[in-house]
């Protein structure tokens, strides 16, 4: 559990430096606010997840989790498509990555968590 705390933290702060990054023109100020909104919201809510009152409350966060997480990564690939990163591209690709692992670990606890109720 600290290990992916600090994980979706790290995830968080890489998330946030791509916002200020992003060019400024309408579009890269809508997705710079929605990307810091969805993409900090994983590691939020995976404290409260740990703090789950029950596996169904745990279950409830987790699929949170990961609606925050497909949105972060449609944001990050409109990102990527449309040009309005400036910074290197190669971080913009390690986070996409990042970005579809997290997904993966969550899909494999949502479903375990589930198998459990």
């Amino acid at each position: 559990p600290e290990e992916l705390e600090n994980r979706l933290i790290n995830f968080s702060v890489i998330i946030i430096d791509i916002s200020g990054s992003l060019k400024k023109n309408n579009a890269g100020k809508h997705l710079s606010g929605q990307i810091v909104r969805s993409g900090t919201s994983p590691a939020l809510n995976y404290g409260e997840a740990r703090s789950a009152e029950s596996r169904k409350d745990f279950v409830h966060k987790v699929k949170i989790i990961l609606k925050e997480l497909r949105e972060t990564l449609i944001c990050l690939k409109l990102i990527k498509q449309a040009n309005l990163y400036l910074s290197d591209p190669i971080i913009l690709n390690k986070v996409l990555t990042e970005c579809n692992e997290l997904i993966s670990i969550f899909v494999v606890s949502s479903k375990t968590a589930q198998n459990k109720l």
